[in-house]
């Protein structure tokens, strides 16, 4: 009688799967797309192993492969500011109109120096060519005060920069929080034990961080307190494991719009919500990825999630999938709400990616 396995570490557990469903293997976007999720600079270089390297060395190179996957454009979030900003406009957008819009970041050490000088530095990278501004979890999670306390979102000092940027008429990509497992004790009941064992530093539990909720209420008190503002709250919203709110979210504030960055693991295992999401809100979608570094090849994997209603499939090629293990299906999207959210929105509220490819390009 053969022997029953017994004893094996979770770690080592790979189950396979034995469904036998259709697959569709999705090569490029169905319509001409916008990436509105990149890192192309140096800003994450090191994150990968090329720290005070562009993430893109060939920038024709880059083009001509992402064309291939019928992605045309590209949001650069790279750019920060000062010398880097403009070695970013540099390389991309001054040499290749239409195809890249690079984002500024805001320099919190400013803080301290008062409001006026974080409106000033917004101001001087609008003025070098910044198409919109990145604002990333670090703010609420790192930027401290003075006094070594943790400068939350909706600190009133930072008022003057929200609304600045509305009237310097650039939109603001925000990521503020991370995955709500995050924030949760790392135990045996935590969904990404495996991730925040390899990656302690992402996980946020404890009195030293507000908690996952405290960040939601700051970004909601910003976005409703900043109506002439536009807001992209990244990563489906900041909010992938609510679609509920996101959703009230998105009905209650004009000014805001989300992209699907780095979340398709999540909205792909609740694709009936995800789905219904994107057909009420079919102008305030965006498609992104957030590759690093950025080489396309998860590009099929998003497209089958977008375009087909294949069930049960892999939501990238790690073994064991960190960020969830579990397998999403698809939203089989219809073409209208497909074309604004690969393009036309991103376009919309970024208009240097104004540019349509030419037929040769885009076939």
């Amino acid at each position: 009688m053969e022997m029953v396995a017994a004893d094996i570490p979770l770690r080592e557990y790979r189950p396979r799967q034995r469904l036998t469903l259709p697959e569709h293997f999705v090569s490029s976007a169905r319509f001409p797309a916008v990436d509105a999720h990149t890192h192309l600079g140096r800003w994450l270089s090191a994150w990968v192993g090329r720290e005070g390297s562009f993430l893109v060395e060939d920038a024709d190179e880059f083009l001509a492969a992402m064309a291939a996957y019928n992605v045309h454009g590209f949001v650069n979030l790279d750019g920060r500011w000062g010398e880097e900003l403009r070695a970013n406009l540099d390389r991309f957008d001054a040499r290749y109109p239409g195809r890249f819009a690079t984002f500024c970041h805001v320099d919190w050490s400013l803080i301290p120096d008062g409001p006026q000088a974080l409106v000033d530095n917004l101001a001087d990278s609008v003025a070098a060519g910044a198409a919109g501004v990145k604002v990333w979890k670090d703010l609420g999670l790192a930027v401290e005060d003075a006094d070594g306390t943790l400068v939350l979102p909706d600190d009133p000092r930072l008022d003057p920069m929200w609304t600045a940027a509305g009237e310097l008429g650039v939109p603001i990509w925000w990521h503020t929080a991370d995955p709500q497992a995050f924030f949760d004790p790392v135990d045996e009941r935590n969904e990404f034990l495996e991730l925040l064992n390899i990656r302690p530093d992402w996980a946020f539990h404890g009195p030293r961080f507000p908690t996952f909720e405290r960040l939601m209420e700051a970004m909601e008190a910003v976005v409703s307190g900043h109506p002439d503002t536009t807001f992209v709250a990244v990563h489906a919203g900041n909010y992938a494991e609510n679609l509920g709110w996101v959703d009230r979210m998105l009905a209650t504030y004009p000014n805001l719009n989300i992209d699907i960055a780095a979340r398709i693991s999540q909205l792909g295992r609740q694709p009936r919500a995800a789905r219904q999401l994107c057909l009420r809100h079919p102008d305030r979608v965006l498609f992104g990825t957030d590759e690093v570094p950025h080489t396309g090849e998860t590009y099929p994997t998003h497209f089958r999630f977008l375009e087909t209603a294949d069930e049960c499939f892999a939501h990238t090629d790690d073994d064991p999938p960190l960020f969830g293990r579990w397998t999403i299906s698809g939203l089989d999207l219809p073409d209208d709400v497909l074309r604004k959210v690969y393009g036309d929105n991103a376009r919309r509220l970024v208009p240097r990616l104004g540019g349509q490819p030419s037929e040769s390009e885009s076939a």
